[in-house]
């Protein structure tokens, strides 16, 4: 008789779910962690709901941060690894490269349970296997943790055993509709946002935590007819393609708003989507929501208002990703900050939403309504730049007509591009400073008519007058004047988030395997550690039993900037998942 082990089962994905063991004494996450979460726990993506990826934390310091020493390292299996794990109790969760769910003791890294999804043998015909699945994090409520798999099921999992509570279809691969992007629990609702290649698969969506029911859905473009739909002109509703791929949105407990990004509208090019350049307007509103920040009612995701950061993308520019939210006085300074609203009275303190796109600029908006505060151009002021003007009263954004692609055959630099990508941004709230690693990077790209999304070739680009020995930067602006200090720079290229904690510290990793503690006031380095491989997203910081902890994953992305070629010295390590841990000798 064939005998097959049960751990050989689980790791070959043939087993719903396997317990090694299970979370001991746990406890439910109530509604009142998720808004107030302990210091010692890091319950989402970015720890809080704000998307600040501030920790109070500060046993590690400036004083003693160059004692770290390695707690453990702990391997992953293979497959894309773009996410950022959550830390409970001493207990760390997160979604395994290859389309599962672990859960590993914070301490050591000793496995505690795993959930290994048997995913449908054709998904690989039309969205690429489990090994391609990119979720940016999972999320946790209650005694579930709630994880978005590849194939379009929304699982709920017991967090003490992993063993399934609930599963939802939420989309259908079989339409190309893929879950790249997030996970966020609020007001009782797990909400989730992807990427899409027909307007039917293009939504954000929330389930209801306890049965998986789905609750509302939020179609990111409009259909005609309906407000902002004459935005597409003639484009048929099922091409009216934007979507939300990247990090999860963030949300105000009091307003009962969460916030989220939309991306660039697809095909790439607008003579590809409108059969001419002129098909949709030079200015916002343009192709709706794309490129945009959508305010929602948690309760019933009606739209209470949007703000369009590019209008008719030409070049898949870019606006995803988290939108951070301040309250920080309105001081913009005139000689950083290119666009200022003249009707805001100076020294206002304001709800803000921030918002810094891949394709560069950043953005303070009112957080109540959406109104334009202040814009700058990052991260420089470039006369390649995809916008050409704000109209400062309004907000309206400008295109950059001359870049824009006239016919097919057309060929464009425009800055910039993938300047920051699915690695989240960390806001310092004693110092009111915004942490943004960045690449200073601009667009080759070509029209080609012959391509589905309108391109080709399309490339990274050194930007004119560019250092590349300063390719790679972190960027410290200050969000009442807009002040930006470059406090770090470096040739090579990274992929990792940046954390701020209480020791006044910013931790940030990079593509040739540096992890680094810098004086989040100067940017000194102070540690710094060589790993296996590229620091990818991840970067957090957490305790257990009172000593504090800081945490990367390693490995690949499957889009993360790797820079123009040829420009890296060392060739990438590519291939190593892994969990690293790091705290202070006893």
């Amino acid at each position: 008789m064939l005998r097959v082990s049960f751990a050989a089962l689980a790791a070959f994905g043939l087993l719903a779910g396997s317990a090694i063991a299970q979370v001991a004494d746990f406890k439910p996450v109530t509604a009142k962690m998720l808004e107030s979460p302990d210091p010692a726990d890091w319950l989402m993506i970015n720890r809080t709901y704000d998307e600040q990826r501030y920790s109070p934390l500060k046993s590690i310091d400036r004083g003693n941060v160059g004692q770290l020493r390695m707690e453990f390292v702990r391997g992953l299996p293979a497959g894309t690894n773009e996410t950022t794990p959550i830390v409970y109790r001493g207990t760390m969760y997160m979604a395994a490269p290859g389309g599962n769910v672990m859960a590993i003791s914070a301490t050591n890294g000793d496995t505690i349970w795993s959930y290994n999804r048997n995913y449908p043998r054709d998904m690989t015909d039309f969205i690429g296997g489990a090994q391609a699945s990119r979720t940016k994090n999972i999320a946790i409520f209650e005694d579930m943790v709630y994880f978005m798999a590849h194939d379009g099921v929304l699982v709920a999992l017991e967090a003490a055993t992993g063993k399934v509570r609930w599963e939802t279809k939420v989309q259908d691969y079989k339409e190309l509709t893929q879950h790249t992007g997030g996970v966020m629990v609020a007001e009782g609702k797990v909400i989730t946002n992807r990427t899409c290649e027909t307007r039917a698969g293009c939504f954000i969506s929330a389930h209801d935590a306890k049965t998986g029911k789905e609750v509302w859905k939020f179609y990111t473009t409009p259909a005609k007819g309906e407000p902002g739909g004459e935005s597409w002109g003639e484009v048929p509703d099922e091409k009216r393609i934007a979507s939300s791929w990247g990090l999860p949105g963030s949300y105000d407990p009091v307003s009962k708003i969460t916030y989220w990004a939309i991306a660039n509208p697809k095909p790439y090019t607008r003579l590809s989507r409108h059969g001419n350049p002129e098909g949709t307007g030079r200015a916002a509103p343009s192709d709706l929501y794309s490129n945009s920040t959508v305010a929602l009612d948690i309760n019933t995701g009606k739209l209470a208002w949007h703000y369009q950061h590019l209008p008719g993308d030409d070049w898949d520019a870019d606006h995803i990703h988290e939108r951070t939210l301040v309250r920080a006085r309105f001081e913009p300074d005139l000689k950083s900050v290119k666009w200022v609203n003249p009707k805001i009275p100076r020294g206002q303190v304001r709800d803000m939403v921030i918002a810094v796109g891949e394709a560069g600029g950043i953005w303070a908006l009112d957080r109540a309504n959406g109104q334009f505060l202040w814009a700058m151009p990052f991260p420089s002021d470039s006369p390649d730049s995809h916008i050409s003007k704000i109209d400062t009263d309004t907000g309206r954004v400008h295109l950059n007509w001359d870049k824009v692609f006239k016919k097919d055959g057309d060929r464009s630099l425009v800055c910039f591009h993938n300047t920051r990508s699915f690695w989240s941004t960390a806001y310092h709230p004693g110092l009111n400073s915004l942490y943004i690693p960045f690449h200073d990077q601009c667009l080759d790209m070509t029209a080609n008519m012959k391509n589905p999304q309108g391109w080709g070739p399309r490339r990274g680009a050194v930007r004119p007058g560019a250092d590349m020995k300063k390719f790679s930067n972190i960027a410290k602006i200050n969000l009442s004047t807009g002040k930006m200090d470059v406090i770090h720079s470096q040739g090579e290229p990274g992929n990792g988030s940046a954390l701020v904690t209480g020791g006044n510290l910013l931790f940030w990793g990079d593509m040739n395997r540096r992890f680094r503690a810098f004086d989040a006031a100067t940017g000194k380095v102070l540690w710094q550690t060589v790993v296996g491989g590229i620091v990818q997203t991840s970067t957090i910081t957490y305790a257990v039993g009172n000593k504090q902890y800081v945490a990367i994953l390693t490995g690949d992305g499957q889009s993360g900037t790797a820079g123009p070629l040829g420009l890296t010295k060392t060739p990438t390590v590519r291939g190593h998942n892994a969990v690293y841990v790091f705290g202070l000798p006893k």
